[in-house]
C-alpha cells in the first residue's frame, strides 16, 4: 500500500498533496532506518524526493 500511495503522488500532481497528507497520517514507515544517500520508504519524504528529481531532469 505504501508503494502505491507513493507512486500516486509521484506520477499525480492533482494527487500529490493528498497523497502526501495520508501518508503523513497512516505513518507508516516514518521510522524505517535508511542508511545515508539513501531515499526513505516513508511516502511523504519518497513522494518529494522522487518529484525532485524528476523536475531537475
Amino acid at each position: 500500500m505504501n508503494e502505491t500511495l507513493s507512486y500516486i503522488g509521484i506520477e499525480n500532481p492533482d494527487q500529490r498533496k493528498r497523497a502526501i497528507e495520508i501518508g503523513e497520517r497512516l505513518g507508516v514507515l516514518r521510522d524505517y532506518p535508511t542508511p545515508p544517500g539513501c531515499t526513505s520508504p516513508f511516502a511523504p519524504t519518497w513522494i518529494t524526493e522522487m518529484v525532485a528529481r524528476n523536475a531537475a531532469k
